[in-house]
Order: C-alpha cells, then sequence, then structure tokens
C-alpha cells in the first residue's frame, strides 16, 4: 500500500465471512489538514464485497492549501503532502472502488460525508450518491456501546486500531459493520454462531501516537 499520492491499493482474499444480509459496500475515512472540509490530506478505503474485504487503497492528499491545524491529531504536515495528487488527480484512481457498492460506510459518517462532497465540489467533480452508514449509530444500536468513539468500539469488539491511519480507521469501520451483520444475521437465524471480527492486525505507521479522540 503505498502512503505517497501515487497507486496506493492492496486486492485482498480474507477469510470466509458473512454479512448478513447487507449489500457490497466501501469503508472510507478521511484525515483533513484543517477545519476546511475540503482540506482532506489522507484517505482510506476498504472494498467489501460478498461479506469479504476484498481491495485496499490508502493515499495522501495534497490540499488547497500549506494550512495544517491537526498535524497534532494525524501526525501529517504539509512536508508529507507536498508531492502528493490533489484530490483532483486522485479521484478517477479511487472512484472505481465505489463501483457496485450499495452503501459508505463511515465512523462519524457526517464528517466523511462532507468532506467527500466539498473535495468534488472543489475540484468540479460528481459526486456519490450513496448512503452513508454511520458506525457510530450502527455500534450503539448493535450492541449499545457507549462511549462510541471508535477506540471504544474496537476495543469492545477486539478489532486492532491506529486510530486517525486513514487505513486502519477505515478498516476498522468495515469490520464493525461486519460485525453487526454477522449479529443480525444470527438473530434472523441465518447463522449457527456468530463469529469474531477478523484481526487486522495494528497497522504500522511513522506517524506519532496521538491522545485525542475526534
Amino acid at each position: 500500500m503505498g502512503k505517497d499520492g501515487g497507486a496506493g491499493s492492496r486486492r485482498r482474499a480474507e477469510g470466509p465471512g458473512d454479512s448478513g444480509r447487507l449489500g457490497d459496500f466501501v469503508a472510507i475515512d478521511f484525515e483533513t489538514a484543517n477545519a476546511h472540509a475540503d482540506s482532506a490530506c489522507s484517505v482510506g478505503l476498504v472494498k467489501v464485497a460478498g461479506g469479504r474485504i476484498v481491495e485496499t487503497a490508502v493515499h495522501l492528499i495534497r490540499p488547497p492549501t500549506r494550512e495544517f491545524r491537526f498535524t497534532f491529531i494525524h501526525g501529517l504536515a504539509w512536508k508529507d503532502v507536498a508531492e502528493a495528487d490533489d484530490f483532483g488527480v486522485l479521484w478517477p484512481k479511487i472512484s472505481r472502488l465505489f463501483d457496485g457498492a450499495a452503501f459508505l460506510a463511515a465512523h462519524n459518517a457526517s464528517f466523511d460525508r462532507n468532506v467527500l462532497k466539498a473535495c468534488c465540489a472543489a475540484y468540479g467533480l460528481s459526486c456519490p450518491t450513496l448512503t452513508f452508514q454511520c458506525t457510530v449509530q450502527l455500534a450503539r444500536r448493535t450492541w449499545s456501546i457507549y462511549p462510541t468513539k471508535l477506540p471504544d468500539v474496537c476495543r469492545e469488539l477486539g478489532i486492532a486500531l491506529n486510530h486517525h491511519e486513514a487505513l486502519s480507521d477505515a478498516l476498522a469501520c468495515a469490520e464493525i459493520v461486519l460485525a453487526a451483520g454477522r449479529r443480525q444475521a444470527i438473530a434472523a437465524g441465518t447463522l449457527i454462531a456468530d463469529r469474531p471480527p477478523h484481526r487486522t492486525g495494528r497497522a504500522r505507521s511513522r506517524h506519532p501516537a496521538r491522545t485525542l479522540d475526534v
């Protein structure tokens, strides 16, 4: 998986899984340079088909300005993205991942939905019209997990997480949706027993550890 602005996707064949009655989807996570929604500086994407993670991608993104206010959250600064593609150049490389998806999944989905819309608008791109499944609401509804920040949910479900690394966050969202699908399938009597989430392992990152959860 590339962490520069170039090709950063990997096709995967995970172990057997069953997402219950959920359709195919893409889990997505953006990190932003500052408070402007069009300042995406990293994106992680996880494509799920047939209840399995089939492809992942992570890319750095050069935002419209050099203003970085959130380095203390995700560890990224202008020097990390200065040579990366801007969103307009990156989009044709990642938009194919949305083909065939029934919905998008994100933790605190309103944030990622707004970033996706703003970045598409900034470069005159057509934004996907797929609905978002929020894994905050899904975790509360399925397991009554409170508080419901991503580290809380991952700790409860035994999902490895390197928080605010875009691919790790997206993988965690995918695993939450899959785990909820399995639980729903059990409730409907379509599975014999629950299966624990696939442990992806702690994502290695050169970025420093962060203590603030947002």
